[in-house]
C-alpha cells in the first residue's frame, strides 16, 4: 500500500477514536465511530484476496448497522428528553438500542457472529487493529452510558458472552478464530464489571490490549495461522514458542502472569457486590477458555514434528516485523503481576 494512503488511514483510525473519546454530543460520538469504520475498511481488503474483500463486506454491513442504531437511538433519547447529551441516556427504549447497537459494534454474544468470520479473513496486523483499537471508543461511550443501562441486560451480556468465548474456541483448529472467540470471553469480562467499577474495565481493557496484542505479533513472527504448524515453531525459533506458551497462559487468566490480576480483581469486586453465583459462574467460563489455551500450548510446546502432525513444515522465510515492539508487549504480558497493589490502589 502507498505509504502516503496508509499514513492518511492510520490517522484517520487515530482521528475517529480520539473525537469519540472526546465528544460529549450524540452526533460527534457517532461521526468518530463512523470515520473509525471507513478508515479500516481499505486496510482489510489492501491483499485483493477473495476472502479479505469478504471480511471486509461483512464488517462493513454489521458495523454500519450498529451505527445506524445508534443514530436512532440518540434520535430517539433527544425527541423524549430534549437533549443530545451523552451522560443523559434517560429513556428505557432508547439505552436498551443503544447497549445493543454497541453489543454489535464491539462483538459482545448473542450478537458476536461476524467477529471469527471477519477475523479469520484478514491479515494478522489488520486482525490485531480490528481486535484492539477497534474496541476503545465504543468501549468510551459504554463507560459513558453505564450508570444509565438496565444491570440485568449488562450482567446478561457478559455471562453469555464470557461462556460463547470459551464453548466457541473449543472446536478451532485455525488461530485467527481462536483469537476471535478469546476477544469476545475478554469482552464479558469487561462488560460485566462496569456497572459496579468502570476502573476495573479500563484496567481489564489495557491488559487484553497487551496480550493479544503479543499473541498477534507472535503469530505475525514464526507465520502460524493453524493448529497444525504450530507444532513445527519449536525448531525455527525455540525462545519465542517458551515465551508463546506463557503469553497464551496469560490470556487464560493463570498466576503469577499478568493476565490473571484483572480477573482477580473482577471476582473480587463481583464478590463485594454480593454476587458470588455470578463471580463462580464467570469462574467457570475461565476453565473453559482456559482448555483451548492449554490446547494450544499443548501442540505448540510439548508434540515433536513431524511425528504427530500432518502439517508441512512451512518455509523458513526471514521475517521483515520489528522485534522490539514483540519483545515489550511479551515482557508486559508476563510481568505485570507485582504491579497489583499499586493498581489497586489506584482504582479504590
Amino acid at each position: 500500500m502507498n505509504p502516503y494512503v496508509l499514513a492518511t488511514l492510520l490517522s484517520s483510525l487515530g482521528l475517529g477514536t480520539t473525537l469519540t473519546f472526546a465528544s460529549s454530543h450524540w452526533l460527534l460520538a457517532w461521526m468518530g465511530l463512523e470515520i473509525n469504520t471507513l478508515a479500516i475498511a481499505p486496510l482489510m481488503a489492501q491483499h485483493h484476496h477473495p476472502r479479505a474483500v469478504e471480511a471486509t463486506t461483512k464488517y462493513f454491513l454489521t458495523q454500519a448497522t450498529a451505527a445506524a442504531m445508534i443514530l436512532f437511538a440518540s434520535t430517539t433519547n433527544a425527541w423524549m428528553t430534549g437533549e443530545w447529551s451523552i451522560n443523559n441516556l434517560s429513556n428505557p427504549l432508547a439505552s436498551t438500542m443503544f447497549t445493543a447497537a454497541l453489543a454489535l459494534k464491539i462483538g459482545l454474544a448473542p450478537v458476536h457472529f461476524w467477529m471469527p468470520e471477519v477475523l479469520q479473513g484478514l491479515d494478522l496486523l489488520t486482525g490485531l487493529i480490528l481486535s484492539t483499537w477497534q474496541k476503545l471508543a465504543p468501549f468510551a461511550l459504554i463507560i459513558q452510558t453505564a450508570q444509565n443501562i438496565d444491570p440485568l441486560l449488562l450482567t446478561l451480556l457478559g455471562v453469555t458472552s464470557t461462556l460463547v468465548g470459551g464453548w466457541g474456541g473449543l472446536n478451532q483448529t485455525q488461530l485467527r478464530k481462536i483469537l476471535a472467540y478469546s476477544s469476545i470471553a475478554h469482552m464479558g469480562w469487561m462488560i460485566i464489571v462496569v456497572q459496579y467499577a468502570p476502573q476495573l474495565t479500563l484496567l481489564a481493557l489495557g491488559t487484553y490490549i497487551i496480550m493479544t496484542s503479543a499473541a498477534f505479533m507472535t503469530l505475525k513472527m514464526s507465520m502460524t495461522t493453524k493448529i497444525g504448524t504450530l507444532a513445527t515453531t519449536w525448531s525455527k525459533s525455540p525462545a519465542l514458542t517458551s515465551t508463546t506458551a506463557l503469553v497464551l497462559l496469560s490470556l487464560g487468566g493463570l498466576p503469577p502472569l499478568t493476565g490473571f490480576m484483572p480477573k482477580w480483581m473482577i471476582l473480587q469486586e463481583l464478590t463485594k457486590q454480593d454476587l458470588p453465583i455470578i463471580a463462580t459462574t464467570m469462574a467457570l467460563t475461565a476453565l473453559i477458555s482456559l482448555y483451548f489455551y492449554l490446547r494450544l500450548c499443548y501442540a505448540m510446546t510439548l508434540t515433536i514434528s513431524p511425528n504427530t502432525t500432518n502439517s508441512i513444515t512451512p518455509w523458513r522465510t526471514k521475517t521483515t516485523q520489528a522485534a522490539l515492539p514483540l519483545a515489550l508487549f511479551i515482557t508486559a504480558t508476563l510481568g505485570l503481576l507485582p504491579m497489583t497493589p499499586t493498581i489497586m490502589m489506584l482504582t479504590t
